[in-house]
């Protein structure tokens, strides 16, 4: 018995800790600045200025088919993202972290919350244009469509994203 090590009191083996697999932060930081930085927006916008906002987009060559899809529900969204109360370039930033995470996380149809306008300044939705725009400017986003009246109506936005694999 001269080699044998007593258990510990409890009666249990504690193995020891297993060192925790170290995560490239500077690789992640880096591609959240490159996301941020594509999400420049070459088109100045100004607060005088309208935009006709479309109610929906598809990448040039693919079917509108994935559109009337779409609109009728067929694909859930696995994620949502509301930006109530957010300035412009707060919601940008959001916008661009979000689209990260989805595309990280291989969620395909997401659904983007920015609300219709009417806590704000003469009861217009600031970030309806907006988000509509910064969304036809990404290369993940294959289409959207406006939400349907149970989902947000006019206040929210379906997007499909390409899959990893894509």
């Amino acid at each position: 018995m001269a080699g044998v090590t007593p258990l510990t009191p409890h009666g249990r083996f504690l193995h020891p800790p297993t060192p925790c697999v170290p995560l490239p932060r500077h690789f992640f930081m880096d591609e959240r600045d490159a996301v941020r930085a594509s999400m420049a927006d070459p088109v100045r916008w100004h607060e005088d200025t309208e935009f006709e906002a479309e109610s929906s987009y598809v990448r040039p060559g693919l079917s509108r088919q994935m559109l009337r899809r779409l609109r009728r529900g067929e694909w859930p969204p696995q994620a949502e993202l509301d930006l109530h109360g957010l300035t412009k370039v707060e919601a940008k930033v959001e916008l661009a972290d979000f689209l990260l995470e989805c595309k990280r996380r291989d969620a395909r149809c997401v659904r983007i919350i920015h609300g219709k306008g009417l806590g704000s300044k003469n009861r217009e939705p600031v970030l309806r244009t907006h988000v509509r725009h910064w969304l036809t400017q990404r290369d993940e986003v294959l289409a959207f469509v406006e939400a349907r009246p149970v989902d947000g109506g006019s206040g929210a936005v379906i997007v499909l994203l390409k899959s990893r694999a894509r």
